[in-house]
């Protein structure tokens, strides 16, 4: 099973739309995870029409709409790997152990906020943050992250970096 995960889009605060090779990435996943921050609904709508499968939370940029649709805290079994998606987990300093209390029952937690990408491990929860394919803010480029998962085993584990659009195109 091939996911793509994306957190902290935007649209269309940050960028009027998701950069070619995210679609791209859309049509090849079994499931796409969004951990929030997509601002207006229309995202939504155009990701739910077009991925196989959609798992999704709404963030703190996110209005009444979004909210009413989505939950704070989506959680679900792929391939026998128990999945989390949040869009904050506080600050950085003990973020793995914070995370590995809150979610005991989880193998791998997806969430955004801070629009830096960030992969880890902690007595057995994998903490995954795809970063922003849309606002870069002070890392070097837009980013998310693929993954397989197949029988139990989280795989193949990919950030992709979206190179930077020269001006005035």
């Amino acid at each position: 099973m091939r996911l793509l995960l994306l957190a902290d889009t935007h649209v269309p605060n940050r960028a009027r739309e998701l950069p070619a090779e995210v679609w791209e990435q859309v049509a090849a996943a079994d499931v796409v995870v969004h951990a929030g921050d997509w601002v207006e609904p229309d995202l939504l709508d155009v990701l739910e029409e077009r991925s196989a499968r959609l798992v999704a939370v709404w963030g703190n940029n996110d209005g009444p709409e979004l909210r009413r649709r989505l939950p704070e805290v989506a959680r679900v079994e792929l391939e026998g790997v128990r999945w989390g998606v949040v869009h904050e987990t506080g600050a950085k300093a003990r973020r793995e152990e914070r995370m590995r209390a809150a979610y005991p029952d989880l193998d791998v937690l997806v969430f955004g906020h801070s629009h830096i990408p960030w992969d880890t491990e902690h007595e057995g929860l994998r903490l995954l943050n795809p970063g922003s394919p849309t606002d870069r803010r002070r890392q070097p480029y837009c980013t998310y992250l693929t993954c397989t998962v197949a029988d139990g085993v989280l795989s193949d584990v990919t950030l992709h970096q979206i190179e930077r659009r020269s001006s005035g195109t």
